[in-house]
């Protein structure tokens, strides 16, 4: 048995037993990976749903899957706190009776209405409560172990594609050979955003086109393993950057900074959110942070909650946050988790990416080839 697994079936069970339901049924793909200790039940990357879900009741826990896809999950992907419960792909009732029958026909607690996931649910169906959503987004000490292995693997395959990248390769060839590099190490390419040389000062969320990169581009990550998202961003160069274009880095750096400072057990979200818009103003930049969303918290999402003015959630110890402030051309993004004394543990950190010194913290730079 997966012990991380045990105390997750408990933490469910407690909410079942809290609020009178029937069972808590888990369709997303976060929530799949939450509770079973990282497995994954994705085949098509876009959808937000997979191949498999867990029903949990009092007494039990299952996976619900069909015939197709049984055997590889059994072989290769579930840890044996869960019974298996196997449908014929072509009666999807037959689930739902199964649903019925093993929760009684009583209300279904499901993680249909976390982030407006709005195509899941079921008459019986009601969203999971507020402290299950908690529990979900506080890293325990085996999650954290794995979310390093999926940070360094993410920096280790940036730091190789912008190493061999070229300023004749189009856009479409950096976000290809990023994907590439993810999958290599069993990585999940969720995001890979390039922008070369002329649309990098034109759009914060730029696709790959077909253009050549030129002087210089941005790559941007959002890598998922054991349903862990690591999001980073770096820059390459071919020569030297303007002395306007590195002083736009160097302010996106100080004022990440702040919020970096900022992101304390106790804080909430709004809060940080003030303070990154002090920093933007005190830095001439007064209109940056409505250009542009500045990140949040991140862990079985690639943002659980994004920061706004009106955002009262509380950054507590074991809690992960992906910040991005950026201005017209520069960028600064790495995935850190909040340790229990309040420092940052910066988990998508290479050491072989040229970086800088910024209010005690190791900062990415753009990369001189």
């Amino acid at each position: 048995m997966n012990e991380e697994v045990s105390r997750k079936l408990e933490l469910i069970r407690q909410t079942i037993s809290e609020t009178e339901a029937g069972g808590v049924r888990l369709r997303g793909t976060d929530w799949f990976a939450w509770a079973t200790a990282g497995a994954s039940h994705t085949v098509l990357l876009t959808a937000e749903t997979g191949v498999a879900e867990v029903l949990v009741t009092g007494q039990d826990a299952w996976i619900l899957t069909d015939e197709i896809e049984a055997q590889r999950l059994k072989d290769e992907e579930l840890p044996s706190n869960f019974k298996l419960q196997v449908s014929p792909w072509a009666e999807p009732d037959t689930r739902e009776s199964f649903v019925r029958d093993a929760t009684a026909g009583g209300i279904v607690l499901s993680d249909v209405c976390d982030n407006a996931k709005r195509d899941r649910p079921t008459a019986q169906e009601q969203p999971v409560p507020p402290s299950l959503v908690a529990y979900k987004r506080v890293l325990m000490p085996t999650e954290l172990e794995r979310y390093r292995q999926v940070g360094q693997k993410a920096s280790a395959a940036m730091t190789e594609v912008l190493q061999a990248a070229q300023p004749t390769w189009t856009e479409y060839q950096l976000a290809g050979a990023g994907a590439e590099a993810l999958w290599a190490r069993g990585l999940h390419p969720a995001v890979t955003l390039v922008a070369g040389e002329r649309r990098l000062p034109l759009y914060r969320h730029a696709t790959a086109t077909a253009e050549k990169l030129g002087r210089q581009a941005m790559l941007v990550f959002c890598a998922r393993g054991y349903g862990l998202f690591a999001n980073l961003t770096r820059f390459v160069c071919f020569g030297e950057l303007s002395q306007d274009e590195a002083e736009l880095h160097r302010h996106v750096r100080e004022i990440e900074a702040k919020v970096l400072s900022a992101s304390q057990p106790g804080m909430t979200l709004d809060a940080v959110y003030y303070a990154l818009a002090q920093a933007y103003e005190r830095h001439g930049f007064p209109d940056a942070i409505r250009q542009h969303h500045q990140g949040g918290t991140t862990g079985y999402l690639a943002r659980e909650v994004v920061a706004t003015p009106h955002t009262t959630e509380s950054l507590t110890e074991n809690k992960a946050i992906a910040w991005n402030p950026s201005l017209p051309g520069a960028k600064v993004e790495d995935t850190f988790v909040i340790l229990k004394d309040g420092k940052l543990e910066n988990l998508t950190f290479d050491p072989n990416f040229p970086s800088v010194e910024v209010e005690g913290r190791l900062r990415a730079v753009p990369l001189k080839r």
